[in-house]
């Protein structure tokens, strides 16, 4: 069985691989010049493309036999989850996880990472997908690595299946580690870096908030897979991504509830700055109350006046200072009685 290595950039200008599947489990890998030589009666053809390369977009639009419309479609920049029928074949665009280069800024805001589309049209005869060249997704590794040793789809139903399954698997130790951080963070809520945990919280509530921006629809594209009819996709395969839609939907619940824990987790952090604010207030305006008096007092003895009493006192300051003591002390239980202190 021949191997299925991903092409060198450069190599095959806007082409990752190009094979035959030979409905064993096993698939022949065709470079560009075989590509347009290529028979139905072959196998079906897998092209995955680079959808950003002018290469792939230049074959799209005009050796690909695809409708102008359907091709401007596949090679949109930004696109949702969605899936359109035409006649015998399905246009579907799908999210999943990747690696990206390093350089490129993650949307998901995990280091190495992110949500990325996949489109897809599938005939009778063709699997054509595109990806962006500076992301690969592990999900289509993952099939390319089956076929080298026989044991891939044998199928364009079974091919797309295991995609869509495997794009929603990988989400799975994603989810987890958010899971995880949530945890640490509710460990450290106390923490006294509290800027950083709040912009750790911030930031994974927006992340919670992007993927379920596109898991949702995904969940509504996976679902409506189930109810077309093309002669390809059997009724096993309709059962399989059945079961992929449920795990779709058990991820939704699990980012609303993350959400909903982070929510929970910010507004404690904010209910505790406030609570101690509000207590150095109290400190700071109760210590104004006591030095109110003897501020008072020696404001007013301080005054260049003339008929200031006990001037002429040699007794006068041990007076004044056992009063400024008593009126604190006075103040101090009028305080602790209020519960100020």
């Amino acid at each position: 069985m021949e191997t299925l290595p991903l092409l060198e950039p450069g190599q095959e200008p806007g082409l990752r691989f190009a094979c035959v599947i030979d409905g064993k489990g096993g698939a022949v890998e065709h470079p560009w010049a075989e590509i347009d030589g290529w028979r139905p009666d072959q196998g079906v053809l897998w092209i995955h493309l680079e959808r950003d390369h002018p290469a792939a977009q230049e074959w799209m639009r005009n050796h690909s036999g695809i409708d102008p419309v359907i091709a401007e479609a596949l090679i949109a920049e930004e696109s949702r989850p969605r899936v359109e029928s035409c006649d015998d074949a399905l246009l579907i665009v799908l999210r999943g996880i990747c690696k990206i280069r390093a350089g490129v800024e993650s949307e998901l805001g995990t280091e190495g990472c992110d949500l990325v589309p996949i489109h897809i049209w599938i005939d009778g005869h063709r699997v054509i997908s595109l990806r962006d060249c500076d992301h690969q997704l592990t999900a289509l590794r993952d099939i390319r690595n089956a076929y080298a040793v026989g044991k891939g789809p044998c199928r364009q139903g079974e091919l797309l299946v295991q995609i869509a399954d495997k794009i929603v698997k990988d989400l799975e130790p994603v989810l987890d580690d958010m899971d995880e951080e949530v945890d640490r963070l509710e460990d450290h809520l106390l923490d006294p870096d509290e800027g950083s945990v709040r912009f750790q919280l911030s930031n994974l509530r927006r992340r919670s908030i992007h993927l379920r921006r596109y898991l949702a629809p995904q969940r509504d594209a996976l679902n409506r897979l189930q109810h077309e009819d093309p002669s390809w996709l059997t009724e096993r395969d309709k059962v399989r991504l059945r079961e992929v839609t449920d795990k779709v939907l058990r991820f939704i619940e699990y980012l609303d509830s993350i959400r909903d824990r982070s929510t929970i987790l910010h507004e404690d952090m904010t209910g505790l700055i406030t609570e101690r604010i509000a207590r150095t207030s109290n400190r700071l305006t109760a210590l104004a109350a006591l030095l109110l008096p003897p501020s008072l007092i020696a404001g007013l003895l301080g005054m260049n006046v003339g008929g200031i009493p006990g001037a002429a006192d040699p007794i006068a300051f041990i007076i004044v200072v056992v009063v400024v003591v008593v009126l604190t002390l006075g103040i101090l239980w009028g305080l602790r009685r209020l519960d100020w202190l």
